[in-house]
């Protein structure tokens, strides 16, 4: 007998910046609240519409876990590197700046490096122990390290810090440093352990309605669930490596004090109190903002981001926006933009950009202010960054540098 679903009944949730959120993202938010695993539900102020979930969404459910409410790119992340510099060294010293840039990272799907890089998260026994994940471990050493394409960066820039910085590596008393800040996760690992506990999912609860497809769940309880949260777990553990090695290999060769540093995930899912019962709560595009966690959410390519503090809001499960979260596709900003408009405000604004696709353009995304006004009962701002030097994956050419620069290479789509 086929298995029947009750989706009459709707878990709480609360929005925040509905004003400035897509039909579509909030169709999907009330959708996700329907699903009988639901407990509890937020939508961010830079939300936008997504597979299954919002991008932006956080889900509560009961002992169950989403793959298309964690996300693609599992365990994508944020991870800034303060220095004991001044950022106008970025001027001083803007040829060497973009060298490093150049040299020191990988962009795009089919990215890696020879020789592989070396991190102790290879050496994690679920690499061999694991049924799915043991098939992707070449593909993953040799991809450790890199970035991916779409909105993943790794920029430098100014940090403007309001009030002294207690981070894991250190304290960064208030003043105005050299930062530098990047944004991707677990690559194709991640990717192919998404995709396959989806289907999984999908094949397990395949009498859901096709609106509801892409929310099919796996219990905790079941060995395919088991499976995807150690694949999760794994995924996390290798994100943070592939930034650690970035910002290892950047510091490197910079060869400045750093003062400290601060990350977070923001495509994961972790066992929390809500109302008194351990649920799984997954944030697909949101920051963790539980009272006092430090987090980053950046802006975009020519606006700030910001260092912040969790206000520890329970209506939002301790969440907080990931970034400004786009405003329109990438197909709609292929065709309303261009190159010259693009460059032409970068260079009102100071900013620098090595190469990115034109789907990245500025104006593609959200007033990052806005969305930062919207949840000012989340977060509190600690600290401000401003972009100066940004490398992403895309064609687009880079500048003529004194006696000519090369031509950026064109990177595939993820």
């Amino acid at each position: 007998m086929s298995e029947t679903y009750d989706l009459s009944r709707a878990a709480p949730y609360q929005v925040w910046g509905a004003g400035g959120i897509e039909a579509g993202a909030l169709d999907q938010m009330k959708r996700a609240v329907h699903l009988p695993v639901a407990v509890r539900g937020a939508l961010m102020p830079d939300a936008h519409q997504g597979y299954g979930l919002p991008i932006g969404g956080v889900l509560a459910t009961e002992n169950s876990v989403i793959p298309y409410a964690v996300g693609v790119d599992i365990a994508c992340r944020m991870r800034m590197t303060v220095f004991n510099e001044s950022p106008s060294v970025l001027d001083e010293r803007r040829d060497f700046f973009r060298t490093v840039l150049e040299e020191q990272t990988r962009f795009g799907a089919g990215s890696e490096w020879f020789p592989h890089r070396q991190h102790e998260v290879l050496d994690d026994p679920l690499w061999d122990e694991h049924p799915v994940a043991r098939r992707f471990f070449d593909v993953a050493a040799r991809q450790l390290g890199s970035s991916g394409s779409g909105n993943h960066f790794v920029e430098f820039g100014g940090l403007i810090v309001f009030s002294a910085l207690e981070t894991p590596s250190g304290t960064i008393p208030p003043g105005t440093y050299l930062a530098m800040l990047s944004h991707s996760g677990s690559r194709r690992f991640g990717l192919e352990m998404a995709e396959h506990y989806t289907k999984v999912a999908m094949q397990l609860r395949s009498t859901l309605p096709k609106d509801y497809q892409h929310l099919a769940w796996l219990m905790l309880d079941e060995e395919a669930g088991a499976e995807y949260w150690q694949a999760m777990t794994l995924a996390g553990k290798y994100a943070s490596a592939n930034h650690a090695i970035i910002h290892r290999q950047l510091a490197d060769v910079l060869r400045i004090p750093v003062l400290g540093g601060i990350e977070n995930h923001h495509n994961y899912a972790w066992k929390e109190m809500v109302d008194g019962q351990e649920v799984i709560v997954h944030r697909k595009g949101a920051t963790p903002a539980a009272q006092d966690v430090l987090g980053v959410i950046p802006g975009s390519m020519s606006a700030p981001g910001f260092v912040v503090r969790g206000l520890g809001n329970a209506e939002s499960l301790n969440s907080a926006a990931h970034g400004a979260g786009r405003r329109m596709s990438r197909g709609e900003a292929f065709k309303r933009f261009n190159w010259e408009s693009v460059q032409a405000k970068l260079d009102s604004l100071g900013v620098e950009l090595l190469s990115a696709g034109l789907d990245e353009a500025p104006d593609a995304y959200k007033d990052i202010r806005q969305v930062m006004a919207d949840q000012a009962d989340l977060v509190l701002t600690l600290a401000e960054f401003r972009p100066r030097l940004v490398k992403m994956d895309g064609g687009k050419p880079r500048h003529q540098h004194g006696g000519g620069g090369k031509k950026g290479k064109s990177g595939k789509r993820r």
